[in-house]
């Protein structure tokens, strides 16, 4: 398949190329210091890929290549949630609907009242539950499991970020209203149609295994330790909806392109201007979200710059209007709207969130300072 990002450069498109050369040059740097093996990096602005370049190991001994693909950890959360606005822009459902009005064992242990919104904004109120691997491949457990969740805190009391089990009842929803397995949903509705079901990948192929980079913990004792749970088959199929997508740099740039163009790539119109403004607004205001620890503006699967002065992973010079999402110690995606703007980063070790908040702040800032006027 094609990729749907005519190539250029950053002096074509307005970009500064200083910021950029400097914010490679400290990728490699932190290869070089043993921060992770691998990564990939892209910045992409009016529909055009403006930089891609792919650095160190994809696997402990096997190169980095563009054809790479890294585990998105929580970046799949809006690739997820991207299902839904679909299914709203169709008139499927609204986002003030409850959940249980699609999945209605859903109100069980008092959760018939938690909408669509307050789901996505990390407002549901059971950040704590699991999904367990055995449900991964029976979606009738799946369904029956996000229905037995059980309340942990009043729906829309708090804003405190649930790593994974919102985004599996999103799944479920998807499922109930379109008949279909959730990843199908996604690859046919969303990826194939934007032409990048070879890039990003939610419920991975025995084929495109060997595309897979591995990711990894930090450094013991001067190795690299490999993270059992997440290198598996069985993993990489499950395309766990709130953290088990994989993706190349690029191909997450180019996503970032249609929501920072109102929703089209390429000629090809997934979502209306009207719906990419509403669901990447600030929901959650200045609230405090009990997980992070500051504000996190969010919308419905993204969060935005806002005008706070701490930010998380978007850079802190970034445009208020900038929004995105990260995964968890290893990666970034984001868009600016205002300047047709978007920006990948991807790398295979799970560091710490004070390494990687820092690391982001300071690369998706760079990227940011590339931005000139048109």
């Amino acid at each position: 398949m094609t990729f749907p990002l005519p190539e250029s450069n950053p002096e074509a498109l307005n970009l500064d190329p200083r910021p950029l050369a400097r914010l490679c040059a400290i990728i490699e740097r932190h290869i070089g210091e043993g921060h992770h093996p691998g990564a990939q990096v892209a910045v992409a602005r009016h529909g055009k890929l403006a930089l891609f370049r792919h650095f160190g190991e994809a696997r402990l001994g096997t190169p980095a290549t563009a054809e790479t693909l890294f585990l998105m950890y929580s970046n799949t959360k809006v690739v997820t949630a991207s299902a839904l606005w679909l299914l709203a822009e169709e008139g499927a459902l609204r986002f003030s609907d409850p959940v249980a009005l699609h999945v209605p064992e859903f109100a069980s242990h008092g959760k018939g009242d938690i909408t669509i919104l307050q789901l996505l904004t990390h407002q549901g109120g059971f950040p704590s539950a699991v999904v367990p691997a055995e449900c991964w491949a029976d979606h009738a457990l799946l369904r029956k499991t996000v229905s037995d969740f059980t309340l942990e805190w009043t729906p829309g009391s708090r804003v405190q970020y649930h790593p994974t089990a919102a985004h599996w009842v999103a799944a479920v929803l998807v499922e109930a209203i379109t008949g279909q397995d959730f990843r199908t949903f996604i690859r046919e509705r969303i990826l194939a149609p934007l032409g990048l079901a070879d890039e990003v990948i939610i419920g991975m192929a025995e084929a495109q295994l060997p595309r897979a980079a591995e990711i990894y913990d930090p450094k013991q004792e001067g190795a690299f330790i490999p993270r059992a749970a997440e290198n598996t088959a069985a993993h990489h199929a499950a395309g766990i909806p709130g953290g088990g997508g994989y993706g190349t740099a690029r191909g997450m740039a180019a996503f970032y392109q249609a929501l920072a163009h109102g929703g089209a790539l390429n000629g090809t119109r997934l979502f209306s201007p009207r719906m990419i403004e509403f669901v990447t607004r600030n929901f959650t205001g200045d609230r405090i979200d009990d997980y992070m620890g500051i504000p996190m503006h969010r919308g419905l699967g993204p969060h935005s710059r806002g005008e706070t002065p701490v930010a998380r992973g978007l850079g802190t010079i970034a445009h208020p209007r900038t929004f995105g999402h990260g995964g968890v110690g290893s990666s970034y995606c984001w868009a600016d709207p205002t300047s047709g703007t978007s920006f990948a980063f991807f790398s295979n070790c799970r560091q710490t969130e004070a390494f990687h908040n820092q690391r982001m702040d300071v690369l998706s800032s760079l990227a940011h300072a590339a931005i000139l006027p048109d």
